[in-house]
């Protein structure tokens, strides 16, 4: 070959859920041989010079004997994982003459290739096949481990491969596009969503008012704090606030498996139940809003996007962790900041946190006395700031069940009959504010839909016992979800008192 030569291959780069624009250039050119990578590659992507290598001398290719130098365009955004491995092995062949470029001009191709020339599946197939929807792309060239997902994105025409022969193949229209396999999830559904089965709210012995308040966050999408001692059955309501929440439209299903591709979950299947995390005790800031290496690995908030974050025993969490939710609770999403690369990722959850009134568990308790000395109770509680505290709309103080409760027939509704009332609810919030829960409801339509009589009991509950803007906004959105709940087009009175009444129980003196 005489000169140089020089081929371009578009991919993705996946910046949080986003997948960006990447052209891969490759020039091969006489001179010392040898592999240059340029344009800010990580350590997996530098590596893939020598699987490229070895894959092209066993599917019957050459390594071309030059000098070889790849820029990954645009230079100054970071690089990541292995997912660049396909798409520099096609663009050395086709520099080299080993393959017609023509068949790369309207083509995405992302995966990462094995020694012997398979192809892998990467995390984030099907955040990469939106973004080469929203490219305008219509092709796109992958693995076919983990192709299946792409099924789900309209207008994109997965090429699937097994390995680079393949890929080559269809590269120059000497092969046609197999059928895109169906995708599977090994542990089903309700495991992909993290819901556990069998769960019903007609579990829950007693606890009238913890029931009523599961149903109102659950309509609402309101944030619930559940208090009280151990074996109250906090933690059993708190997991089964999700048997009673809606399926998710499709456009939420794709939402949520793009983060959990992006994290390299075991499934990535779009599911139409929303997703739970409960994550175990002593987690990070970090394992909280995601962070760690190259552009960031979604954390337990973005994991729980359009779902519930279930926090146990949240006063044992360090302060300091407990406030890296009030931005993300408040605003929807988690934003990274990186040296050359801002990336935010989505977290629209519902927040279900439970916790003892106090260390040892009593404080409160009818028949067993509190043994926690005062300086131990204010350090338990200055865990849980005043702002966050505010940004929890439903609060809820439990006392054991008596046993006669816990020994007698089913006491409570199953989670379908309230599911029935949650979903009624949830439409005609919907149907009033352009497509939104109440909590994120614009303010002028939920105060338009309030009476003057509610709005003046409100403000003079609030008033008396000193309470924020914030707490006056969050408790009005509560009562607009009781009338919605009781098929009251106004909020009247009656739903200010009841949303008082669920907002104002805090932690047991």
């Amino acid at each position: 070959m005489s000169g140089s030569r020089l081929t371009v291959v578009h991919t993705l780069a996946l910046a949080g859920v986003e997948a960006r624009p990447v052209r891969v250039e490759c020039a091969v050119s006489g001179g010392l041989p040898g592999l240059r990578l340029v344009g800010l590659p990580d350590t997996a992507v530098r590596e893939a010079g020598e699987r490229v290598r070895a894959a092209l001398q066993r599917s019957g290719f050459r390594w071309p004997p030059l000098r070889i130098v790849v820029n990954l365009a645009p230079a100054d955004l970071p690089k990541v994982g292995t997912g660049f491995d396909l798409p520099l092995a096609l663009g050395i062949l086709a520099a080299s003459d080993q393959l017609d470029a023509r068949g790369l001009a309207d083509l995405r191709v992302h995966g990462e290739v094995g020694l012997d020339g398979t192809l892998r599946g990467v995390p984030g197939v099907l955040a990469v096949a939106i973004g080469a929807q929203r490219l305008g792309s219509d092709r796109l060239l992958i693995p076919e481990e983990g192709s299946g997902v792409t099924a789900s994105v309209a207008g994109i025409t997965a090429m699937p491969a097994r390995d680079l022969a393949e890929a080559a193949a269809l590269v120059e229209g000497r092969a046609a596009p197999r059928p895109v396999p169906p995708p599977a999830c090994p542990t089903g559904p309700s495991a992909c969503s993290g819901e556990e089965a069998g769960v019903d709210l007609l579990d829950v012995r007693g606890q009238p008012l913890a029931r009523r308040a599961v149903e109102v966050a659950a309509a609402g999408g309101h944030h619930l704090l559940l208090v009280g001692p151990p074996g109250c059955g906090k933690s059993m309501l708190a997991r089964r606030l999700v048997t009673v929440l809606p399926d998710l439209d499709h456009a939420a299903q794709l939402e949520v498996a793009t983060v959990h591709g992006i994290a390299g979950g075991p499934c990535d299947v779009p599911s139409p139940r929303p997703p739970v995390r409960a994550p175990q005790a002593g987690f990070t800031a970090a394992a909280l809003v995601g962070g760690g290496t190259g552009l960031g690995r979604p954390g337990e908030l973005s994991l729980a996007h359009h779902g519930v974050l279930v926090l146990d025993e949240l006063l044992e969490t360090p302060r300091a962790v407990l406030d890296a939710l009030r931005q993300p609770l408040e605003e929807g999403r988690v934003v990274i900041d990186r040296a050359r690369v801002r990336v935010t990722l989505p977290a629209r959850v519902q927040l279900v946190a439970t916790t003892n009134p106090c260390p040892c568990g009593m404080l409160g308790h009818p028949r067993r006395a509190c043994t926690c000395r005062p300086d131990q109770l204010a350090r338990y509680r200055s865990r849980l700031s005043g702002p966050l505290l505010d940004r929890v709309d439903v609060h809820v103080a439990m006392r054991p069940v008596p046993r006669d409760r816990l020994i007698g027939p089913p006491d409570g509704e199953p989670s379908a009959t309230v599911a029935q009332r949650v979903r009624a609810a949830q439409d005609l919030a919907r149907a009033r504010q352009d497509g939104v829960l109440n909590r994120d409801a614009a303010w002028s339509t939920v105060h338009a839909s309030s009476s003057v009589r509610a709005r003046r009991l409100l403000a003079d509950g609030l008033e008396a016992l000193g309470a924020s803007a914030r707490s006056h906004d969050r408790c009005l959105r509560v009562a607009r979800t009781i009338a919605d709940l009781a098929g009251a087009a106004t909020v009247d009175e009656d739903h200010v008192a009841e949303a008082l009444g669920l907002r104002l129980v805090g932690l047991p003196s």
